[in-house]
Formats: C-alpha cells, structure tokens, sequence
C-alpha cells in the first residue's frame, strides 16, 4: 500500500470550516496577502482551493506554537 500524496488533494472553501478553520473569505484574503495563510489555487472562473498538505502543514504550525506538536 502506497502512502497518499495531499500534495494532490485540494480542499475548497467548504472543506475549511470541518478542519477548524472558521474564517471568513476576507479573513482568509487577509491572511494570505500577509503571508500567515497558504496562498489558494484558483481552479475555475469562481472557484479556489488550497493544497491539502500546506493546510495541514499550517495546522501543525499553529498548535506548535501554542506547544502542542
């Protein structure tokens, strides 16, 4: 069994809010311009997504520094 690459896997707006990511799209425009955010990827004329493993990667950065890694 191969392990799955979340390089591949994108996650749209909808997706945020059920890994605990409750903001808002101009929060989220915000924090990306400011570089606290992983920049999204647009994937049609309306529609943007982010790449799974930089979301978790920006996940684990916020509970490490609470110091919770």
């Amino acid at each position: 069994m191969t392990a799955l690459n979340t390089n591949k896997i994108l996650l749209t707006r909808e997706d945020l809010p059920r890994l605990g990511l409750n903001l808002s799209p101009s929060t989220l425009l915000r924090l990306e311009a400011a570089g606290q955010f992983p920049k999204r990827l647009r994937i049609g004329a309306h529609s943007v997504a982010w790449l799974a493993s930089e979301i978790n990667e920006h996940i684990a950065k916020l509970a490490e520094e609470r110091g919770e890694a």
